[in-house]
């Protein structure tokens, strides 16, 4: 069995065949999806995809790209949302210095508030981090000197330092279909380094499409394909690679039910 970590099938590009892109993943023995929420305004849109099938569960969170959108949310609103049993992690939250699209000051301040939610109620935070992995570190280690805080470095495209950094204050890292790609070898030399424990596996779909499905829309069950090629990259076989990553997250998400 494999896990889909991060995927977002709420999103318009599953709108006509959710149904079908469900199945497949099954059909490909991935046995359960974390459909990844990127605003709380929304957030009854993605509860709705989570509520459809005994084999998803979602997350609440404002995306950093939407987080000077949302800095009216607070951190008692994230934690109230929680409370509903398919809520099973805080987020997806962070930082994005590549695109921008919202002021560095309030991807922090939003950042901060999500951390602080995934304290309090002891749900893993989901991490965007992108092109800002000093800044990241630095928040990261500022806020675990508050209290530690269950956390994963979701899509990880960052530098080495950046995933020791999560190891260290006992992070999680999840890898999706980049580490696919021809010109990643150095992404793939920090997935030989993270330790067994802390691996995870994701689509992050409808992007980031492995090889050989490049170029398409991503699903849930082409993490089958991520799958083998950090096997590859551990030198173990793909059913190890499975048992690890699924392992690791029923140890992360404790709030889904194990199947």
């Amino acid at each position: 069995m494999l896990v889909d970590s991060h995927c977002h099938l709420d999103f318009p590009d599953f709108a006509e065949d959710r149904a079908a892109v469900v199945a497949r993943a099954v059909a490909a023995g991935v046995g359960h999806m974390v459909t990844i929420s990127t605003r709380v305004r929304r957030f009854d849109d993605v509860l709705a995809v989570a509520e459809s099938d005994p084999r998803i569960s979602c997350s609440v969170g404002t995306h950093p790209h939407n987080a000077h959108e949302e800095l009216d949310i607070t951190t008692d609103e994230l934690i109230r949302l929680t409370g509903h049993p398919k809520v099973v992690a805080i987020g997806e939250a962070g930082l994005d210095y590549h695109y921008d699209n919202a002021p560095r000051e309030a991807q922090a301040e939003g950042f901060r508030r999500h951390i602080d939610a995934a304290r309090q109620t002891g749900l893993p935070l989901v991490i965007h981090a992108r092109n800002a992995d000093d800044d990241m570190a630095a928040i990261l280690r500022d806020e675990a000197g508050k209290g530690p805080f269950p956390a994963i470095l979701h899509c990880f495209s960052s530098g080495k330092a950046l995933a020791m950094t999560g190891v260290e204050l006992g992070l999680y890292v999840s890898f999706s279909g980049i580490i696919t790609f021809k010109k990643t070898e150095a992404l793939r030399e920090v997935a030989a380094l993270v330790p067994e424990d802390r691996l995870l596996v994701e689509t992050d779909a409808p992007y980031l499409a492995p090889t050989p499905h490049r170029g398409a829309r991503n699903e849930p069950s082409y993490v089958v394909e991520t799958a083998k090629v950090l096997a590859e990259i551990r030198g173990v076989s793909p059913e190890a690679i499975a048992g690890i990553t699924t392992e690791n997250f029923f140890r992360l998400f404790r709030k889904v039910p194990r199947v």
